[in-house]
């Protein structure tokens, strides 16, 4: 069973990044368990312009928080179609909301089929003990 804090219609990867799809386009985050594990976050770099190819696995950048610095991974792969500039001037927003206002990046996907080696909410919840 998924944990509440694990929304249904959403993957995850091993690396704490969620993805919920909206059409061909894959809206990208941190996990509640991994912004919980965190701390405060101070800020988010996101590395690339509109456009970019990211292969699944690849770094897309770091997030910063009280505690430490940490990588951050795209699950799928596809083309940078937007980053959430919000986060610039808000980071703490991905504490707040990291299934909602706090994502990330927005990628088009090109191989949709790559969802299928993701956690469902309920794998996800015994993965990271919750």
């Amino acid at each position: 069973m998924a944990s509440s804090n694990q929304p249904q219609g959403v993957k995850f990867a091993e690396t704490h990044e969620w993805v919920r799809v909206d059409g061909d386009e894959a809206y990208i985050g941190i996990s509640n368990y991994a912004q919980r594990e965190l701390g405060e976050i101070v800020y988010v770099n996101v590395e690339g312009d509109a456009g970019r190819h990211f292969a699944a696995g690849e770094k897309f950048g770091e997030i910063d928080s009280v505690k430490s610095t940490s990588e951050l991974f795209v699950p799928v792969s596809g083309d940078l179609v937007r980053v959430n500039e919000t986060l610039q001037d808000h980071p703490e927003k991905v504490n707040d909301d990291p299934y909602g206002d706090g994502w990330m990046i927005v990628l088009r996907m090109s191989d949709p089929s790559e969802l299928e080696k993701l956690m469902d909410a309920g794998a996800y919840a015994s993965f990271a003990g919750e």
